[in-house]
Parts: C-alpha cells; structure tokens; sequence
C-alpha cells in the first residue's frame, strides 16, 4: 500500500485560477517492495490530492531530472 512520506508542498500554477502543482514523496506506490518515488501532480481544479496530471520520478534519478530542469531554467 502506498503512503505519502510527510506533508506534500502545493505551489500555485502560473497562468491559472485555481490550478496548482503538487509535489510529494510516496512510499511502495505500486505496492509491496516497490521503489519510493518523488510525485510531481498538476490539478487545474486546485485539487492537489487528485491531480488530473502526475509523473512518478524514482529517487534513484532525481538528481539526473532536476539537473534537466536546471538547464531548462
């Protein structure tokens, strides 16, 4: 069973009313023994628990994908 690690940081989505992005740590998210995952989700509803939009990122390349994000910056 997954279990999100600790509170999950909402940001305010640019270019919208309501929308916003959420970002959270969830352990085991395809069940038993599977890897933790940082979860990046877009809600344009403002739902930040049910996003209509979300990518799961293993932590083993999370520094790969925020030094991608970097050059984009």
């Amino acid at each position: 069973m997954s279990e999100t690690s600790g509170k999950p940081t909402v940001i305010p989505l640019e270019g919208t009313k309501n929308g916003v992005i959420s970002v959270a740590k969830i352990k085991e998210p395809y069940g038993n023994d599977s890897a933790t995952v940082a979860s990046i989700g877009i809600s344009l509803a403002g739902d930040a628990q049910n996003p209509e939009w979300k990518v799961h990122i293993p932590l083993a390349n999370l520094n790969e994908v925020i030094a991608a994000l970097q050059t984009i910056k």
